[in-house]
């Protein structure tokens, strides 16, 4: 499902153009799950806020089933991964380790 690019100035939330204009939702990514991933956990450590109360929660549950799902995710991936795949999940891990534990 898309939306053509002629009926509308912006793409709504969420999606983007792609090269012949149409607004589609981005292409999925190992890069991108990780670091939606990382936003929620991020989220839910209080370091982003809410989008509609701009509030700041913290829910040390979520975040650390965050943590724990990411960390899944690089055990299960070991050795499969391109440089900057392992790179990247390797620094977000280290970065959400530490401030986990700063919240904590």
């Amino acid at each position: 499902m898309t939306e053509n690019s002629s009926n509308c100035g912006e793409c709504p939330e969420g999606r983007v153009r792609d090269a012949s204009g149409r607004c589609v939702m981005p292409e999925v990514t190992f890069a991108s799950l990780v670091l939606s991933l990382n936003t929620s956990a991020l989220y839910h450590m209080g370091e982003l806020p809410h989008p509609e109360t701009h509030q700041h929660l913290v829910d040390r549950e979520l975040a650390k089933h965050t943590i724990d799902t990411l960390t899944l995710l690089a055990d299960k991936t070991r050795g499969n991964l391109d440089p900057n795949e392992q790179e990247l999940l390797t620094r977000i891990l280290y970065e959400l380790k530490i401030r986990f534990v700063k919240l904590s």
